[in-house]
C-alpha cells in the first residue's frame, strides 16, 4: 500500500516490481531482494569496496526553502546505517545532506530509519540518500518502504512535529532534572503501515543517582473543563526501572495547577505506549508533556518517541465515563470496592490483559464469596431522567470462575441515593474477552450516575479482568437528518463493530443501490471502522426522491458480513423546480444552487468515431464506426448576485467532474460532468445589475470511484498553530486560504 503523501512513486517506494527508481551514488551495486514486508521487493546494496556506500533516487523532487521535510526507510543489514535528504539547487547542484544519525547497533530484521530538517534557503529539489559503511567489498545491506514529502503527523496532537516524532533535533525538549538529552536512531522494527514511529528517538540520559526527567518546550494551549489525554512510547533501561509520564495544566502565570502520572509497567526494556489523561481543571490555560526515571542510576537512559497531547479518546460517544475509569491507562481511577475481600489493581506487565489501551482493571478474590466495586460518580447529560442507558464492559476471567450482576446506581443534585437498577446474576462467559451489555431506565431526577458490579467468585484465588467501561444514553443505531440548506442527507451510525469493514448503499425506490462517498473514497468495504460513531454526509443523494441506507460491517479477515442495518427513509426536498445544484463531489462547500434560463436545458449530442470508405462502382460506402460516446450539450443558467458569482467560479475552478442534480420531471437524470470552456455574460441590464448568464459545456461521464470528500475533517486551527510558529510561516507556506483550509503546500 502507497505511503499517504509520498513525493516517491509507488515503485521507487517498495521496489516492487523493479528497481528503477534508484541509482548508486557512491562505491556501491544495485539489485532487487525479496522478503520485503511493504510488496516482496527490496533494494539490495551492495558494496564495491570498502568504505562509505550510498545510493539514491533517480528522480529529485521539488521543495520549498525553510518548508521541512521528512524520510524515512526500513533498512536491515550487518552494518549501521544512515539515511539523508540530498538537497539539490534547481540545476541539480548538491547543495548540503540533511543525515540521522546512525542506528546504535545494526540488525538484520527490517527497522525504521528516518530524519527531517528543512530545505536549504537554495534548495530547490530533494532527493533520499541511503547510506552505510561496510569493512569491505560485497556486503549487502536491505531497504524498503521508502517515504519522502511533508511530515507525517497525528491528527489533533497540540504539540508540534519536532516534539512529536523527534525527527529533526531534541530543541522540542528540555532537561527538567539531573538529565542530558540527546537524539538517538534506536532499530526498533515498527509496523511497515505505521509511519509515526520514525528513525529518531529522544534519549533522556540521568546524570547522576536519582530522578531524571525532560519536558516539552511547548505548551499549547487547553480549555478548563476539557478532557485532554497524553501519550508517548517510552522504552525504559531495565523492566525494573520507574518510567513514567505526566500530563501536566498552567494556569496564566505558568504555575503548574495539575498533573497526572501514568507509570508503565514494562514488560521489555523496548517502546511501549503509555496514556495519561485528566479534565483540565478550572484556571487551566496550558499543559505540557513530561517524562522521566524514578532512582536512576547515573548513566540509565530512558528512550521517548512519538509524543502527542490531544483530545482524550472516546471510548463509546456520548458515554459519562472518562477516559481514565474507562480504560485504567493509568491506575483504577476512581474504581473502588464498596464491600467484600475482592483487590482491584490495574493489570500487569504492559500488554498483557487489554481491549483497548494497554491495560485493564484486575478484580481478585481471595475467597469464594461476593464483592461489589463501584465506580466514581459520574454527571449524566441535563434533562435525562427516565431515558434509557445502555451499560457495556469487557470482561476476561484469568483464573477460577465468576459470576456478575451488572447494575447502575442514581443520584440526585442532593447526592440522594435514588436507588440501584440491575440484572439478575449470571456466570461470566469464558473463555477470552466478552463484551456485555444491559440497558437501565434512569429514574425521574437522576442526574448523577455509578456503575455498580456484584461480581462472585466461584473459586478461591479467581481474577477477572475489566475493560472498556461505558454508560451512555441509549440512541437509535441509525439516524437520518435531511439538512435543505446544503441539499444533503447526514446518516449517523453508532456502536459500529470495531476493526471491521465498512460499506454504505443508498438505495432507491426503485431498489437501485449506489455506494455512498466518505473522506477516503467510497464506503466499498474497504474501510476500517475505528470509530463507534460514524457521521455520514451524503451530498450525492437525490432531490425529491426517498431514499434509504444499507449499511454492513464486514470480516476484515473472511470478507463475511458480519452485520446489516437498514434505515428509514429521507427526501431531501426541492421547492422551485427553475433550480438546478451544481456539486463537487470531492469539495462540498464549493456546492452551489443556481437557476436555469428559460429554455436552457441542454439539445443533447452523442458523437461517435467513424471512417467512412466509398468502394468504386459501389452505392454505398462501407463505414467502420466505434462505440457511439455519451451525452454532450450546453447547460444555460443565471447567478444572481456577486456572491453566487464568485461561488460558481470557484466551483468550476478545479475543472474537476461536477455533479448536476435537478428537480424530477424535468427530463434530466442527475449526472456527472465535465465542464468545458466557460462563458459568463451580462444579461440585459444596467451595469450595476448583478445578474449573469453563463454557458457551460457539459460532457457526461462516470461517476467518479476513488475520489474522497476533503475539507475541514480532521484539520483544525489547532493543527496550523501546533505546525507554524509565526503568520509569516503559514503565508510562506500555502498560496490561499483554501490552500489553509486543505492543507496543500506550495510545491507539494
Amino acid at each position: 500500500m502507497a505511503i499517504p503523501g509520498n513525493f516517491l512513486s509507488q515503485v521507487t517506494e517498495s521496489i516492487d516490481p523493479n528497481i528503477s527508481g534508484w541509482t548508486p551514488l557512491l562505491n556501491c551495486a544495485l539489485s532487487r531482494g525479496s522478503n520485503g514486508r511493504n510488496g516482496d521487493g527490496v533494494l539490495t546494496v551492495k558494496s564495491v569496496a570498502a568504505g562509505e556506500m550510498r545510493a539514491r533516487t533517480v528522480s529529485s523532487y521539488a521543495v520549498t526553502p525553510g518548508t521541512v521535510y521528512q524520510t524515512f526507510a526500513d533498512a536491515s543489514g550487518t552494518i549501521v546505517e544512515r539515511i539523508g535528504i540530498r538537497w539539490l539547487t534547481a540545476a541539480n547542484a548538491e547543495v548540503s545532506i540533511t543525515w540521522s544519525t546512525a542506528t546504535t547497533v545494526s540488525s538484520t530484521s527490517l527497522h525504521r530509519v528516518g530524519v527531517a530538517g528543512p530545505a536549504p534557503a537554495t534548495a530547490a529539489r530533494a532527493q533520499v540518500v541511503l547510506s552505510s559503511t561496510p569493512a569491505g567489498a560485497a556486503v549487502n545491506h536491505f531497504w524498503e518502504n521508502v517515504y519522502l514529502g511533508l511530515p507525517i503527523r497525528t491528527v489533533g496532537n497540540l504539540l508540534p512535529f519536532g516534539a512529536e516524532s523527534i525527527e529533526i533535533d531534541t530543541s522540542g525538549w528540555a532537561v527538567e532534572a539531573n538529565a542530558t538529552l540527546s537524539r538517538v536512531s534506536p532499530t526498533v522494527q515498527w509496523p511497515v503501515n505505521y509511519y509515526y514511529g520514525g528513525g529518531g528517538a529522544l534519549a533522556v540520559a540521568a546524570v547522576a543517582n536519582g530522578n531524571a526527567s525532560a519536558r516539552t518546550v511547548d505548551r499549547p494551549v487547553v480549555t478548563a473543563g476539557v478532557e485532554y489525554a497524553a501519550y508517548c512510547y517510552l522504552s525504559p533501561p531495565t523492566t525494573g526501572s520507574t518510567a513514567w509520564l505526566e500530563l501536566r495544566f498552567y494556569d496564566a502565570t505558568n504555575t503548574q495547577i495539575s498533573a497526572i502520572r501514568s507509570t508503565l509497567a514494562p514488560a521489555s526494556t523496548g517502546f511501549q505506549r503509555q496514556r495519561a489523561s485528566g479534565t483540565a481543571p478550572a484556571g487551566a490555560v496550558s499543559c505540557g508533556l513530561h517524562v522521566g526515571l524514578d532512582g536512576a542510576t547515573a548513566g540509565q537512559i530512558l528512550r521517548v518517541d512519538q509524543a502527542v497531547i490531544a483530545l482524550a479518546s472516546v471510548i463509546q460517544a456520548g458515554s459519562v465515563l472518562p477516559y481514565a475509569d474507562a480504560s485504567f491507562e493509568q491506575g483504577v481511577a476512581g474504581w473502588a470496592v464498596a464491600s467484600g475481600v475482592a483487590t482491584l489493581a490495574r493489570s500487569t506487565p504492559w500488554g498483557a490483559q487489554a481491549v483497548e489501551g494497554s491495560y485493564a482493571l484486575a478484580v481478585s478474590s481471595s475467597t469464594a464469596t461476593s464483592s461489589t466495586i463501584r465506580s466514581a460518580k459520574f454527571r449524566l447529560p441535563a434533562g435525562t431522567g427516565g431515558l434509557t442507558f445502555r451499560l457495556r464492559y469487557s470482561e476476561n476471567v484469568t483464573a477460577g470462575g465468576w459470576s456478575v450482576s451488572r447494575g447502575v446506581r442514581w443520584y440526585d443534585d442532593a447526592n440522594t441515593d435514588l436507588g440501584v437498577t440491575g440484572n439478575a446474576t449470571a456466570a461470566a462467559p469464558t473463555p477470552g474477552w466478552w463484551s456485555l451489555y444491559r440497558d437501565h431506565t434512569a429514574p425521574s431526577g437522576a442526574t448523577q450516575a455509578v456503575v455498580e458490579l456484584i461480581l462472585t467468585a466461584t473459586s478461591t484465588s479467581s481474577v477477572i479482568n475489566l475493560d472498556m467501561v461505558a454508560l451512555w444514553q441509549a440512541l437509535p443505531l441509525m439516524s437520518l437528518l435531511v439538512q435543505e440548506e446544503s441539499a444533503s442527507i447526514r446518516l449517523t451510525l453508532r456502536e459500529l463493530p470495531l476493526d471491521d469493514l465498512l460499506r454504505v448503499y443508498r438505495v432507491t425506490a426503485d431498489g437501485s443501490r449506489t455506494l455512498v462517498r466518505g473522506p477516503a473514497g467510497l464506503y466499498d468495504g474497504t474501510g476500517v471502522i475505528s470509530t463507534e460513531q460514524v457521521v455520514i454526509d451524503d451530498y450525492e443523494a437525490p432531490l425529491l426522491r426517498p431514499v434509504y441506507y444499507l449499511v454492513e460491517a464486514i470480516n476484515a479477515a473472511t470478507g463475511a458480513v458480519t452485520s446489516r442495518r437498514q434505515s428509514g427513509s429521507a427526501t431531501i426536498p426541492h421547492p422551485d423546480i427553475n433550480e438546478v445544484w451544481l456539486k463537487d463531489p470531492s469539495s462540498p462547500q464549493r456546492n452551489l444552487k443556481v437557476v436555469v434560463q428559460k429554455g436552457g436545458a441542454p439539445d443533447w449530442s452523442r458523437p461517435v468515431e467513424q471512417a467512412v470508405h466509398r468502394v468504386a462502382g459501389r452505392k454505398n460506402p462501407v463505414v467502420l464506426s466505434g462505440t457511439r460516446g455519451g451525452l454532450e450539450g450546453e447547460l444555460t443558467v443565471w447567478t444572481r448576485s456577486d456572491e453566487e458569482r464568485a461561488g460558481l467560479h470557484w466551483l468550476l475552478d478545479t475543472g474537476g467532474i461536477i455533479l448536476w442534480q435537478s428537480a424530477p420531471g424535468m427530463g434530466v437524470d442527475d449526472l456527472y460532468v465535465s465542464v468545458g470552456q466557460v462563458n459568463e455574460a451580462r444579461t440585459e441590464g444596467t451595469a450595476m445589475d448583478p445578474w449573469r448568464s453563463w454557458s457551460l459545456p457539459l460532457t457526461v461521464v462516470d461517476m467518479p470511484t476513488t475520489l474522497g470528500i476533503s475539507g475541514s475533517a480532521g484539520r483544525t486551527w489547532q493543527d496550523v498553530l501546533s505546525e507554524f510558529p509565526t503568520w509569516q510561516a503559514v503565508l510562506d507556506t500555502y498560496a490561499t486560504w483554501e490552500d489553509v483550509f486543505l492543507d496543500r503546500r506550495i510545491g507539494a
